[in-house]
């Protein structure tokens, strides 16, 4: 099973915590270091944060929160083998031909190394205020990665829709497998299966637990075999926060988890020294 950590782009003071925890995690063995995204966090949210009971997001907004392309970019240029992983960018509240260009300059920097992580958003006031109405965000979604994987082909361009005019064009640089740049589609509830079996490489939903994950990996097998497509084509990467020790990971491999990413704070320690635990007892172990 391959071994991610998540987040390295928050509460972190500058580029040398974020190189460090990268260059550490990569030399510790692990696969992959992942980041989250939110461009603000509102003083006061009314939007219920849809990720615990109590409907309040745990994160203040006075803590760095760095943009994750950029905070990917400069682990790019530290390190060599490591994979870069968004978990995950918010694509219809993005300006999705600057986004394009984005995505492909860093896979390309970085060797053909990202993997994107793509959802819908649920922070109403952050669409706000990037100027994005946040009705039909799933119909601009789905549009956006199709016109996504057209500015990545290195042909003429051109996408016409309810929500972009795209007429004559080609993009450059593209990424390294040009438009099979590895797309993992966040979320675990409405159309978010539909979403991975139609336009995913992966799916990447926020779950904890492998008895939670079970039945929601046969729904995604169903929307697999609704659109027909092969379930087994489907990188499918969980979330394990330091619970259930080794045994909660064969549960989650059993269940076709191909990866874990481990939120640091789940770590003993700092960020450093969690790194340094899951080398050995959990990377070395496995």
């Amino acid at each position: 099973m391959k071994i991610g950590v998540i987040p390295i782009n928050i509460d972190v003071a500058g580029i040398e915590d974020i190189v460090g925890i990268a260059r550490h995690a990569e030399a510790a063995g692990c696969e992959s270091v992942w980041t989250a995204e939110h461009v603000i966090i509102p003083t006061r949210l009314e939007t219920d944060y849809p990720y615990s009971q109590s409907g309040e997001m745990p994160l203040g907004g006075d803590m760095n929160f760095f943009d994750p392309l950029v905070t990917l970019s400069a682990v790019a240029a530290a390190t060599s083998t490591l994979k870069l992983g968004t978990g995950i960018n918010i694509l219809p509240q993005t300006n999705p031909l600057l986004f394009a260009k984005q995505a492909a300059s860093l896979d390309v920097i970085s060797g053909g190394r990202l993997m994107l992580g793509l959802g819908l958003g649920w922070m109403r006031e952050e669409f706000r205020a990037m100027g994005t109405p946040f009705e039909k965000r799933g119909a601009r979604f789905d549009d956006y990665l199709q016109a996504l994987r057209k500015a990545w082909s290195g042909e003429e361009v051109n996408h016409q829709s309810e929500f972009l005019d795209w007429r004559n064009f080609r993009s450059f640089p593209i990424p390294v497998a040009k438009s099979d740049l590895p797309v993992f589609i966040g979320g675990h509830a409405g159309k978010a299966f539909l979403r991975a079996a139609r336009y995913g490489q992966g799916w990447y939903p926020a779950i904890y637990s492998a008895a939670e994950l079970a039945p929601n990996i046969d729904r995604l097998r169903a929307a697999c075999a609704e659109v027909g497509r092969d379930f087994n084509e489907l990188e499918i990467t969980s979330v394990w926060a330091n619970t259930g020790g080794l045994d909660e990971l064969r549960r989650l491999r059993d269940l076709g988890v191909s990866r874990v990413t481990v939120p640091l704070q789940s770590l003993p320690g700092s960020a450093i020294d969690g790194i340094s635990w899951l080398a050995d007892e959990v990377i070395g172990r496995l």
